[in-house]
């Protein structure tokens, strides 16, 4: 397992660089809709969404990734046509109106879940496509630090109910690896001069990470599955993979946002 996460990493880490960094932003909002593709796929399976609701939600996954990047002033009338459209299809395409409640629920919190909370990372692109490097690499070292934290000295459980493996000690190695990924980054490629801004931003999204895992974590428990799936060796699946940076994209813009790093 061990070996596992740093091969994937080796891989992933350079990859995302040189995609962020060398290319237009076109190419990475692209990876986002394929990304977000995926992860909806998974969170449908797991509560087996299935038939034409679980491809309604997944196309409107990526028409909304698709609007709010080229018209943005139109995400909300789009998110409420989904919505529509999602309800129509289920009254019409399944005539039988037992369970209803349940799927329109599922497809409709699945795009606010995953491509909903993936819209603020190409709001970051266009800020700057430093930010997501900041994010990625500070979520990887808050994950990283926590995991093996946690491996090493973990006694107290953090959460028992969502997830028993975590523990207070890796929490705490969590938000310590954001600050240390996000002191990191500027040293190598912003030079912002406030430390302490960067420190904060680093152990927001510290903190933030382990709350999006145990939100997933939480959504796993309920579905009786261990990974969303085994498409990345070592990792589970790409809801896996990114259910911390789902959540600590928000928080790093609104926080990017109140320092008045990102107009």
């Amino acid at each position: 397992m061990h070996i596992k996460r740093l091969i994937v990493a080796a891989i992933l880490v350079p990859f995302l660089y040189l995609l962020v960094m060398y290319l237009p932003a076109e190419y990475f909002f692209f990876l986002i809709v394929v990304l977000s593709s995926l992860a909806l796929l998974e969170f449908y399976s797991m509560f087996r969404l299935e038939g034409l609701m679980r491809y309604v939600g997944m196309l409107w996954g990526a028409a909304l990734l698709g609007v709010f990047y080229s018209w943005s002033e139109h995400f909300l009338a789009a998110l409420f046509l989904a919505l529509l459209i999602i309800l129509t299809s289920r009254l019409l395409f399944k005539n039988d109106p037992v369970s209803s409640h349940r799927d329109v629920s599922i497809a409709v919190l699945g795009l606010l879940y995953i491509p909903g909370l993936l819209t603020f990372q190409l709001s970051l692109v266009k800020a700057s496509p430093v930010w997501i490097i900041f994010l990625y690499a500070s979520v990887w070292a808050a994950d990283s630090l926590a995991y093996y934290v946690g491996k090493g000295i973990g006694r107290r459980k953090l959460y028992r109910q969502v997830s028993p493996n975590k523990t207070v000690e890796g929490a705490i190695g969590s938000a310590i690896g954001g600050v240390l990924g996000a002191l990191f980054i500027n040293a190598l490629l912003m030079h912002l001069d406030s430390l302490w801004q960067v420190a904060l931003l680093g152990l927001s999204i510290g903190l933030v990470t382990i709350l999006g895992d145990l939100v997933e974590s939480m959504f796993k428990r309920d579905a009786g599955v261990k990974d969303s799936s085994h498409i990345i060796p070592g990792h589970g699946g790409v809801l896996d993979k990114i259910d911390g940076a789902t959540f600590a994209g928000p928080v790093l813009y609104w926080v990017c946002l109140g320092f008045g790093l990102i107009k």
